[in-house]
């Protein structure tokens, strides 16, 4: 440290230089944050495969909407309107890639338009980043909504952009609060006008560099990065910067108090308290390292502290002496002493009771904490749209979808299929109706639209019982008109006879009459095949056979309407009467004609049923399914839209479209999800199918998977800590039992103020739950910074016994020494982190309060409480298994 202090002005002229370089030439970390977006899910994630599969397929568009809400129904002119709007958007370029008319079909208008006619949705499919999206919402507002109208633009990427909107504004906030209260505190404090800049001088220069390392680790090794990242930045490097700054100028200015010289105060200072703030940043530098196990980047993303604690001990240990030295006593301008030096009367009255009453004490803290454990629920909210309220148009667009259509309208599940070959066949489909069937039976599924049921209503053609019966009535039909061709052709045969009996006497009258009854007694024996053909439909439904019959029946047919005809000419030619008598023939001849061509169409239609049952027959899906698709349905051109929508990657894919009966947000659309999943598994299971890749897409997807892989990742980077922190401080204090009580104390504390927490936005501000970042983010802050309040404390202490002093002395002194010092560090840093109340950003509100909490609690009860109690409960024990040492004088 001598040396530090003798080339100091070096040492500060090479790190400012490198703080302004270093800021001057690093990437812009907010815009590395944006960029990285709101929500970063591992690959091997259900809704990020979706995401990947869709985007290799180049089916990655999404929808963002706009929502017209109306005063009345929608009237005729609200329809010109509306068209003009979508007519004026069709013309816009990329990424638009398709606007839906409401108004172009009745199916359409029933899936736009809500049910009361007062809200009309107009999809708008886009395919781009979150940038040019929310670049082409603003260019929307600008040049076609008119400004008449209520209007609202909403969509996943523009609610994404809304949330880091609202972060950056709230990271400006608390930049401003922060440094304000700051400097206030310090003012009183210090009640010094210089003292204040010297903490907000070192952590500014520590924030500056360190923002520019993680910037510059972004860019070169693929850093994690999120909107959480410069706000932690900001409250835990001011926090407990500040707290550092506080404990080194304290004992400096003890030192001073004590009569040393300049130089050897800040070197006692640097050997006491500079070991102990060494200790406390390895601590919370092993704590925020240990995030970088974690899976989730978001939560990664917080390992970036560990950086600015890195920078912070280096600043500590060259800016901070710098001021001491050169400063002198005028560092303390204009006051004479500080209150953060002074004995703590409080902490003295709190060491009374803990190291005589230990019992007593301990029974306290956990009156005070216990109760609110049995409150918690571990209730977690994933709605995106609580982090930043009500006053954005994004939301007020969501709110209107879900009063005019229901919540579960905006943003529906996605399931994927994918194949390496073509699924999209008549022996696939039906087991990709079977599947849409499954699922809307869920609770919580209002309906699915898929390739099978396009507006999410049944399709009763494609079903089998509807095919049979549709073909029964065809039979039926076919079997009236048999006897409505018998009858015709019984009438044909008695006006045959009638006429043959008028014939005049002669050679060819007699040929003809002959000729005639031929064809009478002909129309007889056809008559009663047909009627035994009819029959035969009626009970054994042989249909084939009776194609046969009606085929053979048509030639004979054939040949007597030729037969007829060519009577009626010789009989045309002999004088009038037998000519009026062929005239009648050639009717009669076309009567036979037209009874045989309808015939031909009995015959025709029955041999499509006679095909279609065969292909029956021949299917392998009916069994399964109950649904049969027939040839050249796929071909044909009705379906194609059908195929474009909910086919992708050349029919090698299949998207189905759940739409949920709740808020996509909500926790009970996770367990929908959740749901899904395992009906698409078990539905799937033994068909052509099975081996497709399924994912899930869509937010309440995202959501589902934020909640699984949030809850591993706190598991496990709890665990890393614990026992990192756990191998630190035993290896710092030389003892496996403070460690301990150390750490566990801090446990119930975070618990104690997450349930705190808990009562007050669930039970009291109604929040579905604690968004689901914050109770990650909680616990690592509180503990990871608590720790250094224990450690101020048990540091002292341990020098107090290498003093010489007995345990229950040792701890006395401590605690009358260091009481004010964490008092005010905890209020402080309480401070920074209340400094994100006003950020408007629902998580680090409810982050801020668990820590805030937390740390008063901490500071206030537990710390001066159960820590002493505890240690001297164990008396020289504490220390085991080693055995502390103590100064030879």
């Amino acid at each position: 440290m001598r040396q530090i202090v003798k080339w100091r002005w070096p040492i500060v002229i090479v790190l400012l230089i490198a703080t302004v370089g270093l800021f001057l030439a690093a990437p812009n970390l907010s815009k590395q944050a944006e960029d990285a977006g709101a929500i970063q899910l591992a690959s091997d994630a259900d809704s990020q495969r979706a995401a990947d599969i869709l985007q290799a397929a180049g089916a990655s568009e999404e929808t963002i909407s706009l929502v017209i809400p109306l005063k009345d129904k929608v009237s005729a002119s609200d329809r010109t309107d509306i068209g003009q709007i979508v007519t004026d958007l069709e013309k816009l370029d990329k990424p638009v890639t398709g606007v839906l008319n409401p108004f172009e079909s009745e199916e359409t208008e029933g899936q736009l338009v809500s049910k009361d006619k007062k809200t009309v949705l107009v999809p708008i499919t886009v395919d781009g980043s979150q940038e040019e999206i929310t670049a082409l919402a603003e260019k929307i507002r600008a040049d076609v909504l008119p400004n008449d109208r209520t209007i609202y633009l909403t969509g996943e990427s523009l609610i994404n952009a809304d949330v880091n909107k609202s972060s950056q504004e709230g990271l400006k906030r608390t930049e401003l609060i922060t440094v304000g209260l700051i400097f206030g505190l310090l003012l009183i404090v210090f009640r010094s006008i210089v003292t204040p800049f010297v903490p907000l001088l070192a952590v500014g220069v520590t924030y500056l560099m360190s923002q520019s390392f993680v910037a510059f680790f972004v860019d070169w090794f693929g850093f994690p990065v999120s909107n959480f990242t410069q706000i932690f930045l900001v409250a835990i490097l001011f926090g407990i910067g500040t707290d550092y700054c506080i404990l080194l100028l304290s004992r400096y200015k003890e030192e001073l108090t004590a009569g040393h010289d300049v130089e050897t105060a800040i070197v006692n200072t640097y050997k006491t308290a500079g070991r102990t703030l060494l200790i406390s940043g390895i601590a919370v530098l092993v704590g925020f390292s240990a995030i970088g196990f974690a899976d989730f980047p978001i939560f990664k993303s917080s390992v970036a502290v560990a950086v600015g604690i890195a920078v912070l001990l280096l600043v500590l240990f060259t800016l901070v002496p710098f001021f001491m030295a050169t400063l002198k006593e005028k560092l303390f301008w204009p006051s004479k002493s500080a209150a953060s030096h002074r004995d703590s009367k409080l902490w003295a009255r709190y060491g009374g009771l803990s190291i005589r009453r230990p019992l007593l004490a301990m029974a306290i803290v956990a009156v005070i904490t216990v109760p609110t454990l049995f409150t918690y629920d571990d209730d977690l909210s994933f709605n995106t749209v609580d982090e930043i309220g009500e006053k954005y148009e994004t939301v007020k667009g969501l709110n209107a979808i879900s009063d005019g259509f229901g919540a579960g309208e905006s943003l529906p599940v996605n399931v994927i299929l994918k194949d390496d070959k073509d699924i999209v066949t008549e022996e696939t489909l039906p087991y990709a109706e079977q599947l849409s069937r499954e699922l809307v039976k869920l609770d919580g599924v209002k309906s699915v639209r898929s390739i099978s049921r396009p507006t999410g209503e049944v399709i009763p053609d494609l079903y089998v019982d509807r095919q049979l019966a549709q073909i029964a009535d065809g039979v039926k039909d076919a079997n009236a008109g048999l006897g409505e061709v018998s009858q015709g052709l019984e009438e044909v045969e008695k006006n045959l006879q009638s006429i043959s009996g008028q014939l005049p006497a002669g050679d060819e009258a007699t040929a003809g009459a002959t000729q005639l009854q031929q064809a009478a007694d002909g129309l007889g024996q056809i008559n009663q095949q047909l009627g035994a053909v009819g029959q035969g439909l009626q009970t054994t439904q042989n249909i084939p056979q009776a194609v046969g019959t009606l085929s053979a029946l048509s030639e004979q047919l054939t040949q007597i309407e030729t037969g007829i005809a060519q009577a009626a000419t010789g009989i045309e030619q002999q004088g009038a009467q037998a000519g009026q008598l062929g005239g009648g023939l050639t009717q009669l001849a076309d009567g036979v004609g037209s009874a045989n061509d309808g015939l031909q169409k009995i015959e025709d239609g029955l041999t499509d049923v006679a095909d279609i049952l065969t292909e029956m027959g021949d299917s392998k899906t009916i069994r399964g399914t109950g649904m049969f698709i027939p040839k050249e349905t796929l071909t044909n051109k009705e379906f194609e839209p059908v195929i474009e929508r909910y086919a992708i990657d050349d029919e090698t894919g299949l998207k189905f479209e759940v739409i949920l009966n709740d808020d996509p947000y909500s926790p009970k659309a996770i367990e929908t999800v959740a749901a899904i999943k395992k009906t698409t598994a078990s539905t799937l299971k033994d068909t052509p199918l099975e081996e497709a890749k399924v994912a899930y897409g869509g937010i309440s997807s995202i959501n589902s998977d934020l909640n699984d892989t949030s809850k591993a990742d706190f598991s496990r980077t709890v665990a890393i800590m614990i026992v990192s922190l756990f191998i630190v401080l035993a290896i710092m204090f030389r003892s496996f039992i403070m460690p301990l009580f150390m750490i566990g104390s801090l446990l119930l504390t975070y618990y104690t103020s997450v349930s705190i927490a808990e009562l007050i936005f669930v039970n009291g501000l109604g929040y579905d739950g604690i968004s689901w970042a914050v109770p990650f983010f909680g616990f690592v802050m509180l503990v990871a910074l608590g720790i250094d309040y224990s450690i101020f404390l048990l540091d002292r202490f341990r020098e107090e016994t290498i003093n010489g002093l007995e345990t229950k002395e040792a701890m006395y002194i401590s605690m009358k020494k260091m009481g004010s010092v964490i008092i005010t560090a905890a209020i402080i840093l309480a401070g920074t982190f209340g400094a994100m109340m006003p950020s408007g950003v629902l998580s680090l509100v409810q982050i801020a309060t668990i820590v805030i909490t937390g740390l008063l609690l901490y500071g206030l009860i537990v710390l001066p409480l159960l820590i002493p109690a505890i240690t001297v409960s164990f008396g020289s024990g504490v220390w085991w298994p080693f055995r502390q040492k103590e100064n030879k004088k």
